[in-house]
């Protein structure tokens, strides 16, 4: 079905409720709620529950998901994650990561995620096999998501020979943006200057897993900045973790809050991993370790909150559902009145849709029919109490529709018995 209309919508933004009429996979028109008017094809009666758009997941390692049910060691910093990790990519294989990797998929998929961008390995230990995995999911779950492939240097590009080369055939192969990690290299400035070189030559956007410590000791942001306003690369470029930021006296935070601002430059918040690896030298009064969310949004900088890792060294939870970031970020970055959760909400839909270029996207007339129905009517309460999903839908095609059944049968038993009379 993509032909529909869904009735009695309650939708972020807008007092009311809106009906929402979907043609040929996209959104025709979004009106007021009128019970006496006739549509023509199918209705869903949403019952003033919470519409939004698709849910978009802008950093996600699908190739190094559920590796805790094979690392029994815990990290206790982002460079151990990061060995531990390397370690395990030496016996990785296409169908291991697949097999991994649509475990996540089917549980982004069914959470109401319909655009992903997946972080792809690509070094001399595990070569290009994570590519050749992804593609093939990509191409297995078009139907439900839109997969964003980037090829990421994590093991560094200056120390590990030949990673400039398999970047550049991973995106011969299909790779649509070029990712970095100038921390975990020899030379952070080189590391730049060849991803953004990469990208350039293959026109790619550019996503950069930087300044991944407590202290500011690093801010390879700044020439990330410079390099995305000299090569032109304005509004394609991204920003994992940045958790630096927040080591700053705010006067520094605010010049480089505006540098961002001016460059184009979206911030992805991973509020599970943040807040799992960051502050763990400190024995009193632990750091959070998130980026300055608040600050950000209020300077204009989109900033999107993310999975990152599933049940991994990095991470050793998650469930792939963007809800569950939005939760932890009301909680970790103090974003709690109605407003503030409803920009959480913006940082798991519009924000990521932006740094990720989306196009056609969103509730409006013209876009592509992406949408999450919740089982709610407060549009809050998405990030404050969690809800299911009632349905998914697709470029106008519903894709998952979760059914819920509960029966407290305590409640059979609490029941007082029905006083007889006395002639009864």
């Amino acid at each position: 079905m993509s032909d529909a209309t869904l009735r009695a919508c309650r939708v972020p933004g807008r007092e009311g409720l809106v009906d929402i009429t979907v043609q040929q996979g996209r959104i025709t028109a979004i009106g007021a709620h009128d019970p006496a008017a006739a549509h023509a094809g199918p209705r869903i009666d949403v019952g003033g529950r919470v519409v939004t758009p698709g849910l978009v997941e802008a950093h996600i390692h699908l190739d190094k998901a559920f590796l805790s049910e094979r690392i029994s060691a815990g990290a206790t910093s982002t460079q151990e994650a990061i060995r531990l990790v390397g370690e395990a990519k030496r016996t990785f294989t296409a169908d291991d990561i697949g097999a991994r990797a649509r475990r996540v998929l089917d549980l982004a998929v069914a959470a109401g995620t319909t655009t992903m961008r997946a972080h792809v390995e690509v070094d001399p230990i595990v070569g290009l096999t994570g590519m050749e995995a992804m593609l093939a999911l990509k191409a297995e779950y078009a139907p439900a998501l839109e997969l964003q492939l980037c090829a990421f240097a994590q093991e560094g590009i200056i120390q590990a020979s030949g990673t400039e080369a398999l970047l550049r055939r991973a995106l011969q192969m299909g790779a649509e943006v070029v990712g970095g990690c100038p921390y975990n290299d020899t030379d952070a400035l080189a590391h730049i200057e060849i991803v953004f070189r990469l990208a350039l030559a293959f026109n790619a956007d550019v996503d950069f897993h930087v300044d991944f410590f407590d202290e500011p000791d690093h801010l390879h942001v700044r020439a990330i900045i410079d390099r995305t306003v000299a090569t032109r690369w304005q509004n394609r470029v991204a920003v994992g973790h940045l958790t630096e930021l927040a080591a700053l006296p705010l006067t520094q935070q605010d010049e480089i809050i505006a540098g961002l601002r001016d460059a184009g430059i979206g911030v992805i918040c991973l509020p599970a991993t943040d807040l799992y690896l960051m502050g763990r030298v400190d024995d009193v009064s632990p750091r959070r370790g998130l980026t300055p969310v608040r600050r950000l949004l209020a300077a204009g900088v989109p900033v999107a909150l993310a999975s990152n890792n599933i049940r991994n060294p990095f991470t050793t939870v998650g469930t792939a559902d963007l809800s569950h970031m939005a939760f932890l970020a009301a909680v970790g970055a103090h974003m709690g009145t109605p407003t503030e959760l409803r920009q959480l909400i913006d940082a798991v839909t519009t924000h990521p849709a932006r740094i990720l270029r989306l196009r056609d996207w969103g509730l409006a007339s013209g876009a592509h029919a992406d949408l999450v129905v919740w089982d709610c009517e407060r549009v809050e309460e998405v990030v404050a109490a969690l809800p299911p999903r009632v349905l998914v839908m697709r470029r106008g095609r519903v894709t998952v529709e979760h059914e819920r059944r509960r029966h407290e049968r305590w409640r059979d038993s609490a029941r007082p018995t029905p006083a007889v009379g006395a002639d009864g």
